[in-house]
């Protein structure tokens, strides 16, 4: 009998002792933070590590940014040259100037203002470009405002600045004025007047003598800019068929405005 009650007794301890470690262990899961995600908690390290960036690794990136920023490391990482808006062939002015208010968008009647992309350069991103592509072209307001552009009158900061004694070009009388964007250029290897289909589509759309035909003793003229009277106006680039041609492999129409090289 007194074996069989010391045995129920160890028995008892033994008991106690295991509900006091597991209310301890409760205790402490309780405690830490995090304990309700459980397993998830533990695998958040490995998940961020794969692919998020830590708030450390985003110090670091900026960072570096501003110390390139200040060597001017950043105005050549992947810059590739745009036309700008009229009184924005400046690149630094510009930049510098612009808080990417979007008026420009807003102001330009004929929507050929877009942001600029982060492939087109880091320090422009969203910063004012012309874009011809989409059948748009800047003739400086003078149909809309009589040759003032609405894009300059609308910035609040002048990074598009024009000088005060400016000229504007008149389509009408085909004064080409000194407001400049760029030059048009001619690839023959992709414009179809070349392939003596007759298309003289951006002789038709240059309102400024730009554009000229020279006769290379068949039916077909070809196409050729006058450098001196090119605005960068953009119209001929915007009517190329070029690239609606199926046996035309190009990454750009055929003929394209190259900005001004500040």
């Amino acid at each position: 009998m007194i074996l069989e009650e010391e045995e129920s007794m160890t028995e008892e301890k033994k008991e106690g002792v295991a509900a006091e470690t597991t209310a301890a262990e409760a205790a402490a899961d309780a405690a830490a933070p995090g304990a309700a995600a459980g397993v998830e908690t533990a695998a958040e390290p490995k998940r961020a590590g794969a692919g998020n960036i830590s708030r450390r690794g985003l110090f670091i990136g900026v960072g570096s940014t501003v110390a390139l920023l200040g060597l001017g490391g950043l105005r050549y990482a992947g810059h590739n040259p745009i036309n700008r808006p009229p009184g924005g062939t400046d690149e630094a002015h510009l930049v510098s100037g612009c808080i990417r208010c979007e008026r420009c968008y807003e102001a330009c009647p004929r929507q050929a203002i877009v942001p600029a992309k982060i492939e087109d350069g880091l320090l422009g991103m969203r910063s004012p470009m012309l874009d011809f592509n989409t059948g748009n072209y800047c003739d400086f307001c003078y149909e809309e405002n009589g040759g003032v552009p609405l894009c300059v009158q609308v910035c609040p900061t002048s990074a598009l600045e024009l000088p005060a004694d400016y000229t504007v070009g008149n389509p009408e009388t085909g004064e080409t004025g000194d407001i400049i964007i760029g030059t048009a250029e001619i690839d023959p290897r992709t414009c179809l007047a070349y392939r003596l289909t007759g298309c003289r589509d951006c002789y038709d759309a240059c309102n400024y003598g730009a554009i000229e035909l020279k006769d290379e003793g068949g039916a077909n003229p070809i196409p050729y800019v006058v450098e001196d009277k090119c605005n960068g106006c953009g119209a001929c680039q915007a009517v190329c068929l070029s690239l609606s041609s199926g046996s035309i492999k190009s990454s750009e129409r055929a003929i394209v405005v190259r900005p001004i090289q500040g």
